[in-house]
């Protein structure tokens, strides 16, 4: 049969602290209800300054290798808009915390669909024999980027990390992704960017901050953008699967504001109730948000085995993705 990449385990990480609505409304013109009624969101974890993106990528790479059952990978892909630092990538510094020895690591950089360019290149891998195991990862720390007095930013994104193990194993199996659709367009740069080209190096930060060093959204084109992105990736791999959309039991898409999440399901055909939604407890979590939504929904009983499972995502690039899956018997850690 034909050699695929199955998922094998998952995990996540989540810093500490919580921050709801209504603490972040204290500072801002805003409100717990007008972010809940535009976004979704009522709380979001935030970082401490001295925890990196790299310790939450250890956290859940370290949980997903142990729902995997096996410690050792080839690879390493971790997918993040908030590395620790320009250079090196993230990515071989997570691998030295995790042990993973000499395995292949390197960064994949695509905002919030990174975590499905991460799949994809790991399916890549394994598909061309270079790899029988790959951890990829998507970690931030996205509140490092954003401005704490913009409201239309700061009360949208959240920092964590989500992962997912990776095996050589048949397209038969549970587990196996299906065909991917991935694409980009550039001429919308502007419309997701950090403009200055995000923060300088510790301790060199300009007294005020320029508003160019922080993370800017044109949020009402990107809402349609995602929209009408997603959903014809989303359909390009159902088609290429042979599923129907009424086939298909859970959306799992980014969690970038439940109302796109709503609005994608008219899209493609789903009823609301099939999409996936953990943006309330987390925010916007851009590259962890896939496999953040994925670990919460298997915990949760919402994910079963044989289940069938779209996932896309859009992000700054512009960028997106999509793939599918039916859902294996993995272990929570």
């Amino acid at each position: 049969m034909t050699r695929a990449a199955v998922l094998a385990g998952i995990g996540a990480c989540l810093p500490p602290r919580l921050v709801t609505n209504a603490e972040l409304a204290a500072r801002l013109d805003s409100s717990d209800e007008w972010v809940r009624s535009r976004t979704g969101i009522s709380q979001r974890y935030l970082a401490d300054p001295s925890v990196l993106t790299s310790d939450l990528a250890v956290g859940a790479g370290s949980r997903a290798l142990k729902s995997s059952g096996d410690p050792h990978v080839d690879a390493l892909v971790v997918a993040t808009t908030t590395p620790d630092r320009p250079c090196p990538a993230t990515a071989p510094t997570v691998a030295g915390k995790l042990g993973l020895g000499h395995a292949a690591a390197f960064d994949v950089s695509a905002v919030c669909s990174g975590f499905l360019y991460g799949l994809a290149s790991g399916a890549g891998l394994i598909a061309g024999g270079i790899a029988e195991r790959v951890l990829v990862i998507g970690a931030e720390t996205f509140s490092r980027i954003l401005n704490p007095a913009d409201r239309s930013t700061s009360v949208i994104f959240g920092d964590g990390a989500g992962a997912a193990v990776l095996r050589a194993g048949s397209t038969a199996e549970e587990g196996a992704l299906g065909p991917f659709d991935l694409g980009s367009d550039g001429e919308g740069a502007d419309l997701i960017t950090v403009p200055a080209g995000g923060p300088p190096p510790e301790g060199a930060w300009p007294d005020p901050v320029p508003d160019d060093y922080y993370f800017t959204m044109q949020g009402k084109r990107v809402f349609w953008l995602a929209v009408q992105r997603m959903g014809q990736s989303a359909q390009a791999v159902l088609d290429r699967s042979g599923w129907r959309a009424d086939e298909v039991d859970h959306l799992v898409a980014h969690q970038a504001n439940h109302r796109i999440t709503q609005r994608l399901a008219d899209e493609i055909g789903l009823p609301r109730e099939r999409a996936v939604s953990n943006i309330a407890e987390v925010g916007n979590t851009a590259a962890a948000s896939v496999p953040l939504a994925l670990v919460h929904a298997h915990a949760a009983g919402t994910l079963r085995p044989g289940d069938r499972v779209l996932l896309t995502a859009f992000g700054g690039g512009l960028t997106w993705g999509a793939t599918t899956l039916v859902w294996p018997a993995v272990e929570t850690s």
